[in-house]
């Protein structure tokens, strides 16, 4: 199999996180959505979740085809993941949330770290 050369590739750390940080959220979101007896609760979770993953597939896409406007948003891709860490964490007795928080936060400082 072909391995990828990206055009830049000193992202790839970032590309990574953001693109797990994306299947984390998916998860979540579909563990609030299969959450019956708690679903009106979990609506905001399940909203933020979507965006963040939205984001954060844009962030790494951005990256990888080395767009001028990536730095921006993956500084919007942070303030993203750090907005839908605090709501899991409100969630943290449901493993799907406390998982994502955790990968939300890794995101969040792999893109501020990203954009120095």
């Amino acid at each position: 199999m072909n391995k990828t050369t990206l055009q830049n590739p000193q992202y790839q750390t970032c590309i990574d996180t953001c693109n797990a940080c994306a299947e984390a959220c998916d998860a979540c979101c579909t563990a609030c959505m299969c959450d019956m007896k708690n679903v009106g609760m979990m609506t905001r979770c399940m909203m933020m979740t979507r965006d963040c993953a939205m984001m954060c597939v844009m962030a790494a896409t951005c990256m990888a085809r080395g767009s001028e406007y990536a730095k921006k948003i993956c500084m919007m891709c942070a303030e993203m993941c750090e907005a839908c860490a605090m709501e899991c964490e409100k969630h943290s007795s449901m493993e799907q949330c406390k998982q994502c928080a955790e990968t939300c936060r890794m995101c969040a400082q792999e893109c501020k770290s990203m954009t120095r």
